[in-house]
């Protein structure tokens, strides 16, 4: 049996995507699994089950990269093809079944939940390996909690002041997790880099995990740690499918539709719609509610 998942060029909307990903491993085991995405996010499905392939293509003028997955696709038999972008090519490949999304209001994993039929909608996850684990407890070996911090997004509007992540990990070092040693999250890039720099400066002791890790092993380090504490980003939602206590933090973006996904998972919502309107006293008390829930 073979499957097409056409799915998000991004990392977040991606990650948000492997839940329904995960309920198709289960419910068909003998299933065969092509992935179409970007570059950005071919990471976040490095390490899944029964991925026979993935192509890779960024956005070209005129729609014209998806020519290439149209030339792969009609050359195949598929059982079922899944479409989270609505694209028309779904429409002209041989298949026995599709499913496009449709627009529909809710958080992303009940409008993807909806395109299955899926009630309630499955919950994201990430897919590591040993190597990614062992890099892991190398980089994070025990010896009390770990607080992670995502300083980082893609724009700067999503970003809460670095003094704040600085101000909060201080507090909760000081009460609800004293003894905690605090990571540092960032991707690769002069950028990513740039937002992560007034973070590591003012927590000093800080481990830098800037740019040293690929999506799964930041999966993998992400579910060592007690708490994530992150803008709403692509790290966030690893975080949150790592099965991760994580908060994400919110001012401009919806969090009805993006609020991070997870078993113990929560957004904090700015009062004025910007990250300079969330206090450190706001997120703090939604931290201790999270790392309270049994």
């Amino acid at each position: 049996m073979r499957i097409l998942f056409v799915t998000s060029s991004r990392i977040g909307d991606a990650v948000l995507s492997t839940g329904l990903l995960d309920h198709l491993l289960k419910q068909y085991p003998e299933a065969t699994f092509t992935i179409f995405t970007g570059p950005v996010a071919e990471d976040v499905f490095a390490r899944m089950p029964r991925r026979d392939l993935t192509i890779v293509r960024d956005k070209m003028r005129f729609g014209r990269h998806w020519l290439d997955l149209w030339w792969y696709a009609i050359r195949h038999w598929w059982e079922l093809v899944v479409d989270i972008r609505a694209s028309a090519l779904s429409y002209v490949v041989p298949t026995l079944h599709r499913a496009v999304k449709r627009k529909s209001r809710g958080h992303k994993t009940e409008q993807l939940a909806r395109m299955l039929k899926l009630d309630p909608p499955p919950l994201p996850v990430m897919w590591t390996n040993e190597e990614d684990r062992a890099l892991a407890a190398k980089l994070l070996p025990e010896g009390g909690p770990i607080i992670g911090l995502g300083p980082t997004a893609n724009w700067d509007g999503k970003v809460w002041p670095p003094e704040r992540f600085a101000a909060l990990a201080a507090r909760l070092r000081e009460s609800a997790l004293p003894g905690a040693r605090v990571a540092v999250f960032a991707g690769p890039g002069a950028k990513e880099a740039a937002l992560a720099a007034p973070l590591l400066a003012a927590v000093p002791d800080a481990i830098d995990l800037t740019g040293k890790l690929s999506l799964p092993e930041a999966a993998a380090c992400l579910a060592r740690c007690a708490v994530f504490i992150g803008n709403d980003s692509g790290l966030m939602h690893i975080s949150a499918a790592s099965r991760t206590p994580t908060l994400g933090l919110f001012g401009p973006t919806p969090a009805d539709e993006y609020a991070p996904a997870g078993v113990c998972a929560a957004p904090v919502l700015s009062e004025d719609n910007t990250m300079a309107g969330l206090s450190v006293e706001r997120a703090f008390e939604a931290v201790k509610s999270l790392i309270a829930r049994p």
